[in-house]
This record gives structure tokens, sequence and C-alpha cells, in this order.
């Protein structure tokens, strides 16, 4: 009898491993998280890969009891699971062996969906950054489905981001956790960030935690830098285009002992020719140099972490007419900018995942600058600080509460109109922002997420507010993870601030009297299939947002042709998102990934609901990447097309034409990259726009800037003429040489 009990505890153990998810973290020597290891059971066809954290779960396999642990350039690891295997898994990849030439360090994924996480997020890594030899964060989605980048005017070279169709003002920018490029830095602010520093961009799609504030609408978009214990000791990179555009980059790293470590990141940028292609008079393109420098330091001993720096940017801009004549209407935007932080960080009980960390920054952004004769000079100061609390309870329970505190200042002084004997406008706007919040995680199974999230937050300006969010995950089996959202968002708008391109325009500057602190609430449900196909893997993601105004500062450039006018929302105004993207390695070392996405946006203006103006109503994305056995050569190339769309409302010319089209067409862009790689570099040769699609007469009334119907915001395409050619080459020194 006690024979057969003991053979059905064996099997009840059995039943009991066999229904256990294994789960681990995949590291390299130096600690960094490996993303897109290869995680399959020996002898078989069933696996998964690591997330964005080097994460990874996987289901037993009955013909299995071996699992292997993957990534080019490193050695697989091969472990033995059973019923007395501790979970989860700490793994660590050694690097492998060097051929003749090429350092084989392996070709890390480019884009990483998360998996395993709640949030709908990607994780755009170095590797994807390189592919279109990306010179900055604006210049960093070219090859990115979700995320949109284009010129806000013609004049002043100001960028913006579109996420869910909507503007880049509802989107959080991040700099490792820590709020960043906001106000009258959001404008320019993609200049700010050069691509050779950044480690990875992360893209956060609709609502997301509640532990980085109240001001995600649509998305959160976190750029992580280079790391001073991880980086290479040297490495450069030096670009030049045939448009004047010439770029240095290097950083460099020292590991002053086990524990301490710096960092030196340098940038310099020029473009001084001015060119005027479609000969109206206007330069296609503003001249600028900017200097940017950067120093990092890490510390760690036992259970405290600490990460500082300071980074301090200096930036000129020059646009307008190019030819001599007496009066020529030139623009410049000259800004000064320094940014100091500090994250500190005590791990309290590691079993438990149990720590505190304190994050402390602030920032002083300073733009002087003018248009024609109108003039807009602004001293923004920023100061934020967060403490946080973390702790799982079990493995099933995870609470994160914090504090924080944020506190903007603007000091304004402009004229709006060409009046030199018109006084300028002297503004001080302040804000100062407190906040608690809690976050809950519950994970029942291995099939079951659900994280809910509130905070509550006091503004010295609009009083107090909610802000609740929920996120559920479900993976219904290893090929297909279901995922599904709610939560509102807040942001405080500052019209001049965030807008000031508009200046570059004709158009007079109308902003109500008592402005709404804006408030959306957004709904999103994504499903992921993880497909096996050939022994390869097949990744299909679709996903569906919409986001609703209860209160938005509409800007309005359709009541009156001549004006641009901001005032609260009176009626409704919605974003529908629907994206579908599909990634498949067809064979080694070729990748294909295809995507199309549908937008609906639509904003009540002046009591007429109309579809969101110079806003496209879809866009397909089909990027191509090859890459040679030996890893020496690498083949890109990105077709973008992008959909039609509103112009604003157009005024009828005397002689009875408009004064622009009431829709645009779509278009196409082509880019493509051939990159030659040795052992410590690489030499890269691309071009952009090689359809040669260019925009015509981006500029309105170019040869009568100081009249009444000059505008150089009508912009919905590429603005620069024709393809633009680019080479460079990077060096890099290696720690592990």
């Amino acid at each position: 009898m006690k024979k057969y009990i003991a053979l059905l505890l064996v099997f009840m153990a059995t039943g009991s491993y066999a229904q256990q998810l294994v789960t681990g973290t995949v590291f390299d020597t130096e600690g960094e998280r490996v993303i897109g290891a290869s995680v399959t059971w020996k002898n078989s066809t069933i696996g998964t890969t690591t997330d964005i954290d080097g994460k990874f779960e996987i289901k037993p396999h009955k013909g299995s009891k071996e699992l292997t642990v993957s990534f080019i350039g490193y050695e697989p690891v091969t472990l033995a699971i059973n019923s007395q295997t501790k979970l989860p898994l700490d793994i660590k990849l050694k690097p492998g062996i060097e051929l003749k030439e090429v350092q084989v360090t392996g070709r890390k994924m480019g884009l990483v969906q998360n998996r395993a996480g709640v949030l709908n997020s990607q994780t755009i890594s170095s590797t994807e950054l390189l592919r279109a030899a990306c010179c900055n964060l604006g210049e960093s989605f070219e090859t990115n489905p979700s995320v949109d980048v284009s010129y806000s005017d013609a004049a002043t070279g100001a960028k913006q981001i579109k996420l869910l169709g909507l503007s880049g003002t509802y989107v959080q920018m991040l700099t490792e956790n820590i709020p960043n490029f906001r106000g009258a830095a959001s404008p320019y602010g993609l200049g700010y960030i050069p691509g050779p520093w950044m480690q990875s961009i992360q893209v956060s799609k609709g609502t997301s935690s509640v532990k980085n504030g109240y001001e995600a609408i649509t998305g959160q978009i976190n750029v992580e830098y280079k790391k001073p214990k991880t980086a290479d000791i040297v490495s450069a990179n030096l670009y030049g285009n045939s448009m004047g555009r010439f770029e240095a980059n290097a950083d460099a790293s020292v590991l002053l002992n086990k524990n301490l470590s710096t960092m030196v990141f340098a940038h310099y940028e020029n473009e001084t020719d001015e060119q005027d292609d479609n000969h109206d008079g206007f330069s296609d393109s503003p001249s600028m140099k900017q200097y940017n420098l950067q120093n990092r330091w890490e510390y760690h001993k036992g259970n405290y972490m600490l990460h500082a720096g300071i980074k301090g940017l200096s930036e000129k801009r020059a646009s307008g007419q190019m030819h001599d004549m007496d009066n020529p209407y030139r623009i410049g935007i000259n800004t000064d900018r320094v940014e100091l932080f500090a994250k500190n960080a005590f791990i309290l009980n590691p079993e438990k995942n149990r720590s505190i960390a304190l994050m402390l920054s602030g920032s002083v952004h300073n733009q002087d600058s003018y248009f024609g004769r109108k003039l807009y000079d602004v001293n923004q100061n920023n100061g934020y600080a967060s403490l946080l609390f973390e702790t799982d309870f079990t493995s099933k329970h995870n609470l994160s509460t914090g504090l924080s505190l944020n506190y903007d200042s603007y000091d304004q002084s402009y004229r709006l109109t060409h009046n030199i004997n018109q006084s300028k406008t002297d503004d001080f706007i302040k804000e100062a922002v407190s906040g608690a919040y809690a976050q809950y995680t519950y994970k029942p199974s291995d099939k079951w997420t659900f994280m809910a999230g509130l905070r509550g937050d006091y503004s010295s300006q609009y009083g107090f507010f909610v802000t609740p969010r929920a996120h559920i995950k479900y993976n219904m089996n290893e090929y297909v993870n279901l995922r599904a959202s709610a939560g509102k968002g807040y942001r405080a708008p500052h019209v001049l601030a965030e807008n000031n391109f508009l200046l570059a325009s004709s158009r007079s500057v109308n902003i109500a009297d008592n402005l709404d602190q804006e408030e959306a609430w957004n709904y999103g449900a994504s499903a992921s299939f993880y497909l096996p196909i050939a022994g390869k893997t097949l990744n299909i993601n679709t996903e569906y947002y919409y986001t609703d105004f209860t209160k938005q500062v509409v800007t309005d450039m359709d009541s009156d042709p001549h004006a641009v006018s901001f005032y609260n929302l009176n009626g409704e105004s919605y974003a529908k998102n629907f994206q579908i993207e599909a990634s498949y390695p067809f064979f080694k070392g070729f990748t294909l990934t295809a995507a199309y996405r549908m937008t609906d946006a639509k904003t009540t203006y002046n009591g007429i609901l109309k579809e969101k103006p110079l806003t496209g109503k879809y866009k397909g994305l089909i990027t191509a990447s090859y890459q040679t056995p030996l890893k020496i050569w690498q083949f890109d190339t990105t077709l973008q097309l992008n959909g039609g769309g509103r112009m604003p409302t157009p005024y009828t010319n005397e002689d009875g034409s408009l004064s622009w089209d009431k829709r645009y067409k779509g278009f196409p862009q082509l880019s493509a990259q051939i990159t030659r790689f040795f052992r410590f570099g690489s030499i890269y040769l691309g071009a952009e726009n090689l359809t040669g699609f260019t925009q015509k007469n981006p500029i309105i009334d170019a040869s009568n800037p100081y009249g009444n119907n000059f505008d150089s915001t009508m912009i919905w395409g590429p603005v620069q003429h024709g393809a633009k050619y680019y080479l460079g080459v990077r060096f890099n020194l290696p720690k592990d040489i």
C-alpha cells in the first residue's frame, strides 16, 4: 500500500511539474540582460525568445528535459530541467570565437516585442538604430510602423512625433524613466539626443504605468543611454550627407575601480549650407550648429546603486530668405540647455525584489528666437523628484508605491506681430504638482496577469485630480498573448512654448483665457502571435486603440485661414487607431517586416466635428534586412507608404483659386543602406527618399513673408528636394578585447 501511495505522490509531483512554466533571465558576462536570446527544448522546435528584460517563460516539453539557450556570437548553454530545478533560472552566456577579420558579436534583434510584460511595448535596440544610420532621436523611427516623425513647418526644422494618430504632446517623453523634453523643449527636443549615445528606445502604447506620472495619454517613449560599466572603452561615429550636414560623435568609458565607473559623451553637428532647390527664395532647411556634452557616473556597492550625470547643449538655428534684399525675412532660434539627474536605489531584500529608490532631476532651458520681426524668448526651469518602493509579497503579488513632486516655471517674453513699435509682453507661469500612487500586480497563474494603478495629484494651477489605470494580459497558450488596457491621462497645456514654430507664418495667434488641463481616456486591446513555421517563428502583432478627450485645448486652423486659435474643446474629440504588423526570418540572415496602420482622428472645430488636419489616414511599411553569413556585409531597405489626409480650410485668392488643396494625396518614400563591418567598426553608405517625392510649394506666398498670406506650417510631406545621400564611419574598442 505504501508503495502505491509513494508512486501516487511521485505521479502528482510530476504532473505538477508538467504544468509549471520554466522561467528565467539570460545575462551576458557583463551582467547585461540579453534581448532576443533563443530558448528551446533540445531536439525540438518548441521554443521562445527573451524579452526586453532578458526574461523568458516556456512550457515543459514531454519529449525533452534539457533546455538550450543560445545567441549568435555566444556559446550555447544546455541545462537539465527536472522537478528539483530551482526557478527562476539565471543563465549567463559567454562570448563565442572570433573569426579572422570580423568579431562575431552576434546580430541582436533590432525590434523586440515585449512578450512577458503586461504592457504592450516594443524595444528599439542599438542594432535597429544602426539600420537607418540615425543621427538623433527624431530620426530613430524610420523603420518603426507605430511612430511617425514629421516636420512641423518648412522653415524652423521643428519636428513632431505622432503616436496613435495624435501629436507628440500627448506622448510622455522619458530619459531613463525620468520625464523630459516638456514645454519649450518639445518642438526641437528630438534633435537633442544623438543616435550614437542611445542604448535603446522603449515605445509603450496606450495608457501606461502610474509610476512615471499622469501625463501619458497615447503612450510613453523612454530613451536609455549607454551605461559606463558596460559601454565600449571608446567609440566614435562620423557622418556626412549631400545636404551639407556633418556630425561627429564620440564617447569613452573608464572603470575607476570595481564599484565606480564614468563615461563622457561628445557631439558636434554642423549644417551651415543653406539650399534653395525649389527656388522659392527660402532655405529648404535651417542652417544649424550644435554642441552637446554629457558626463555620467555609475556606482555599485553592496545593495546600493547610483546613476548620476550632467548634460549641456548649445544650439543655433538660422533660416529664412536667402537672397540679398533690403528687408529679408530671417528666423533665428538660439538654445542653451542644462540637465542634471541622480538615481539612487537600495536593495532591501533581493529574494523579495524589495527596494526603495529616489530619483532627482532638474533642467534649465533658455531659448531666444525671432521669426521675422516676431519675438519669442523663454527661460524654462524644471525640477523633479520621485520616491519609489516596490516589493513582492509572493510570486503572485507585487506592490509598487511612491511619492512625486514636479515643478515647472516659464518666464516668457514675446511679440506676436511684426510691428516693432509694439512692446513685448512678459508672462510668468509656474506649476507645482505633488502626487502619490499605488500599483498592484497580481499573477494568479501562468496564463493571467492583472495590473491596476491609482494615483492622486494636486496641481497648484488645476487642483486635485485622480489617474486610474488598469492592464490585463492573458497567455492563451505559448503561441498567443492577449492584452487589454484602460486608463486616464492629463497634461497642462503651454501653448506658446510648445507651438512657437507657428510664428513662422502670418497667422494671428489667438489664445483663449482659462485654458483647461487636458484630460482623456485611452482604451486598448492587442493580440500577439508567435507561430512556428518551418523551424522559425512568424511574429504577428495586431492592436486597436481608442483615445477619447473629455477636456482638450483645440488648435484651430480652420475657422480662420489667417489665424490659429487655441480654446477649450466644446464637443467631441477622439482618435481611433488600428495596426497589424508581421515579421518573419525567411532564411538565415534575412528578415522581412510588413505593417499597416489606419487612423481615424476627429475634433470639433467651432461646433463642427472634422477630421484632424495634416494627419495621414493610413500608413504602410515594409522593411527588409540581410546580413551575410560571416557578418561582414549588411543590406537594409525600408519602404513607407504614407496615406493622404485633410488640409486646414483654405482661403480664396483674388483670381478665384484656392490657397492650397483641400486634401493631400498619399506618397511613397524609399530608403536603403549598405554596411561593411570590420573588427573594430564599420563603414556605411545610404540614401533617404530615393523616390524623390517632395511637397510642392511647402511655403505659402514665400515671395511676400511680411504679407497676410505667408504660411510655412502647411506641411504634410518631405520639404527637402529629392534624395539625400550619406556616408559614415564607426569605430569602437570594446572592453573585452
